[in-house]
């Protein structure tokens, strides 16, 4: 199983002038680990298609993180 956010912890120096990130994130879409598209793939009803942006369950990725409650730089 894969998981579509990878974690890590960035070197915090002790005279940088920011308040520090401890923990980034970056997102790898679910395209990148599908080779092709098998037929016959499970289908979103077209309203949550439209919602979700994509017609196959299996090619949606959330945005914001969803671990990171909601905010995309938080």
């Amino acid at each position: 199983m894969f998981t579509q956010f990878k974690y890590w912890k960035p070197f915090v120096g002790p005279f940088d002038p920011c308040p520090p990130i401890r923990i980034k994130s970056y997102s790898t879409p679910p395209q990148l680990y599908m080779t092709f598209q098998p037929p016959g793939l499970q289908q979103f009803a077209p309203t949550e298609a439209l919602m979700h942006g994509t017609l196959w369950p299996q090619l949606y990725s959330p945005y914001p993180d969803p671990h990171k409650g909601g905010h995309p730089h938080g």
